[in-house]
């Protein structure tokens, strides 16, 4: 059995790619809860869910925070830091990833890590004039479309934020991180009102960063409310999905424009809490002209799954991103 693991930004997901038409299993856990288990716990759990013993998994792909200071595909023995620069910055911390990172460094499970995009990677250099670009579980999310069969294809993950990620030709060629364009319901870029508050010493960036979101201009506290009020039709609920749909149209544009220079138009995938929102997938088919084909939540874990079957198999890049084990 191989084993996924997405870090995502409220809960930690697993899933699994075992043989030929087996059923995949997947779990969720909130990341605060499996932050209070202990590494022996993380095992058990996962060991039950899938109803194997360590010893039958055969690897597992595991993605980590932003995965900044790798550039390979990396055995999870061999990277540093967990394989980032630092857990300073933007994001919420909880402790759930690194309970489950260091749970399975210390089980003895082969594994491996998948790095994000940054300014390191051998992704297109004009896009390195940021020093982030996406986080691992992406990458995860873009597998599992190539899996599917898309080798050229525009890919926008859209919920507590807003990610949008090219790949051409079966390589992805570069992406645009939350901070920097469009915002999802809690995180965005910051604009000049927040500037001003993080240099009086109001709000730290981070802060800032995590209130950028279009959930502040609404009276709901969170996706759950808004979601429910937009099928009632409320004006601020709809307003608020209808901004998240523009602005990501706008930022799947942008992708599309890299894309011409690989010369390849692409699909447009979605995904996300937001991006499976029929009104949000509507708005944004209408920007674009044209129909997204929309993942489901799970796509992340079940990619990296598939990531993990694959190195096993002997694949030495995943996406254009080289497997170094």
């Amino acid at each position: 059995m191989f084993i996924g693991i997405d870090h995502g930004t409220t809960a930690m997901r697993f899933a699994s790619n075992g043989t030929e038409n087996a059923e995949v299993i997947k779990l969720e856990v909130p990341r605060q809860d499996i932050a209070e288990m202990s590494e022996e716990q993380v095992i058990s759990l996962m060991e039950e869910s899938f109803g194997v013993t360590g010893s039958e998994i055969e690897m597992m792909a595991v993605t980590y925070s932003m995965g900044d200071s790798i550039t390979s595909i990396e055995n999870i023995h061999h990277v540093q830091n967990r394989g980032v620069r630092s857990i300073e910055g933007a994001g919420k911390r909880t402790g759930g990833g690194s309970r489950v990172f260091d749970a399975i460094q210390n089980s003895g499970i082969p594994a491996v890590v998948i790095p994000g995009i940054h300014d390191k990677s051998r992704t297109d250099p004009r896009l390195n004039v940021f020093s982030h670009s996406t986080s691992p579980e992406k990458i995860g999310i873009a597998y599992h479309a190539f899996c599917m069969g898309f080798d050229d294809f525009v890919l926008s993950d859209i919920s507590s934020n807003t990610v949008t990620l090219g790949v051409a030709s079966g390589k992805v060629i570069g992406a645009i991180d939350a901070c920097i364009f469009a915002p999802g319901l809690i995180h965005g870029p910051l604009d000049v009102q927040a500037l001003r508050d993080v240099d009086a010493g109001k709000i730290s960036a981070n802060e800032a960063f995590t209130k950028a979101g279009v959930l502040r201009h609404t009276p709901f506290s969170d996706r759950h409310e808004l979601l429910k009020a937009a099928l009632s039709g409320d004006p601020e609920a709809l307003l608020a999905l209808d901004t998240i749909a523009l602005f990501a149209a706008m930022e799947i544009s942008c992708m599309q424009i890299l894309l011409k220079d690989y010369g390849v138009v692409g699909k447009v995938v979605l995904e996300g809490s937001v991006g499976e929102v029929p009104r949000v997938v509507e708005k944004i088919n209408d920007h674009l002209g044209t129909k997204c084909h929309v993942l489901d939540r799970w796509s992340a874990a079940i990619g990296c799954a598939e990531i993990a079957r694959d190195i096993a198999a002997g694949s030495d890049n995943i996406l254009g991103i080289p497997v170094n084990l």
